[in-house]
């Protein structure tokens, strides 16, 4: 994760999302100038613009952009993992840049965790982080943790705003942001909570 200021801390489900910024899926034809912003704002970046497009044709939901009166301001990349892709990443096996597709979610299939391995925006891109995390409350992923390895001090500085934490894996400085609906407070038990409260937390 790169490129990001956000000082302020802020459970990540619960970013405002009034910024004038719009988040959506990156088109089949921004794919070149999505490639160039990663390259341009992300340090060590290993995907080219072919990479990119083969997720995009995976997923076309995988990457999403920043997008402001018709430019790019940034975007994130993620992978949907499927259960065998979330044991994979907490044993050390999957490769975030180079991933095994079958350890990916169908563009169709419930989403089991969510790896994010990419984020840059420049100018006003990152106050659309809340939409970003708005898309990710959808019935498709609101059950996915969040994981992701920081790559700089700003994207360290980032997670920690937003409420992920280092956790214990076989995967190199591995941080996890567990979904709010998804936390129990010491001694409260599951039975404590109602299916109405849940859902009207998760969207």
């Amino acid at each position: 994760m790169e490129r990001a200021c956000f000082t302020a801390r802020h459970d990540f489900d619960f970013l405002p999302t009034t910024a004038r910024v719009e988040v959506r899926p990156a088109t089949f034809e921004e794919m070149p100038a999505v490639a160039a912003m990663a390259r341009s704002m992300v340090p060590g970046v290993q995907i080219g613009e072919q990479g990119l497009l083969q997720h995009h044709l995976h997923d076309p939901e995988c990457i999403l952009v920043f997008a402001r009166k018709g430019g790019l301001l940034g975007g994130m990349a993620f992978l949907y993992l499927n259960e065998r892709g979330h044991d994979a990443l907490m044993s050390g096996e999957l490769s975030p840049t180079h991933p095994d597709f079958s350890l990916l979610a169908g563009a169709n299939e419930q989403v089991a965790a969510i790896y994010i391995w990419a984020i840059g925006a420049t100018g006003r891109g990152i106050a659309g982080l809340g939409k970003m995390a708005a898309h990710l409350r959808k019935p498709r992923y609101v059950d996915a943790n969040c994981f992701a390895q920081p790559s700089t001090a700003a994207g360290r500085d980032l997670m920690i705003a937003t409420g992920f934490r280092p956790i214990a894996s076989s995967q190199p400085d591995l941080w996890c942001y567990e979904r709010p609906w998804k936390r129990l407070p010491a001694g409260l038990g599951a039975s404590n909570f109602t299916q109405g409260s849940i859902s009207d937390a998760r969207y």
